[in-house]
């Protein structure tokens, strides 16, 4: 079995690492991958059970961080910038914890260092819900997502993980890994240690992932660190203010 990250690199100069969150996969932060390719090496991956990379059936913190310290040690990287969002971000933060060694600088995108109550549980069913055998093109997948998910931005969202072969629709992701591990996906770091490193938290102005009572924790974990509201920004941040949140991470690396 391959347990090799899938991967996308772009650009030269000093290694950023982008990590991509729930449901998602590489092509989700092209846009912030494309910005700082201009002046970094970027290295977009998939996590486990997502996008083009392996399925399997164990999903948790520690385990998504070491998938990027073996893909680190397989691209020769010695220290990188890690950048990731939503559950992307709460595996930068295991890696930053666990590894300070590995890190430069951690930039952590609208998730906080907490355990969060489950509020995926109709996405999951809505998704499993779906019966390829009545989908021909995306829009029947969609209208019936639509059942479970009333924003349309989310069910474009999550439809991104459609693939086809020979006509015949699937999810690239494996929602049963996902689906079995998510109380894994909600927990947060369990362990003592700080890292005190360079952080960046930010913030979508409209999103309550980050709150205010989280702050005693974030700087518990993270005492460098700093943060940043993005206005008008949601919890998918980078996508809705795309300008505004390329800035504040390139101020940040700066």
């Amino acid at each position: 079995m391959v347990t090799q990250l899938n991967y996308q690199q772009l650009g030269n100069g000093k290694n950023v690492i982008l990590i991509h969150g729930l449901f998602g996969r590489l092509e989700n932060l092209n846009m912030v991958a494309k910005q700082l390719a201009e002046n970094y090496r970027v290295t977009s991956v998939d996590v486990r059970n997502h996008g083009n990379s392996f399925h399997h059936e164990h999903m948790d913190y520690p385990t998504m961080a070491q998938d990027i310290v073996e893909l680190m040690q397989h691209l020769a990287i010695e220290k990188a910038i890690i950048l990731g969002h939503s559950m992307g971000g709460k595996i930068a933060m295991e890696l930053a914890l666990t590894a300070p060694e590995l890190i430069e600088k951690l930039i952590v995108a609208d998730i906080a260092p907490v355990e969060y109550p489950p509020h995926h549980n109709k996405i999951i069913a809505g998704l499993k819900a779906i019966d390829f055998n009545r989908v021909t093109k995306r829009k029947d997948a969609d209208q019936q997502l639509a059942q479970y998910v009333d924003e349309i931005g989310v069910r474009q969202f999550l439809l991104g993980n459609l693939t086809s072969n020979n006509n015949q629709f699937s999810f690239k992701c494996n929602l049963d890994n996902i689906e079995s591990n998510y109380p894994n996906i909600m927990k947060t770091y369990q362990g003592d240690k700080s890292y005190n490193g360079p952080t960046l938290f930010i913030k979508g102005a409209n999103s309550d992932y980050i709150l205010p009572e989280h702050r005693a924790e974030i700087l518990r974990l993270f005492p460098q660190s700093r943060a940043r509201v993005i206005q008008g920004a949601g919890h998918w941040l980078h996508a809705e203010k795309t300008a505004a949140f390329n800035r504040s991470v390139e101020s940040f690396l700066c």
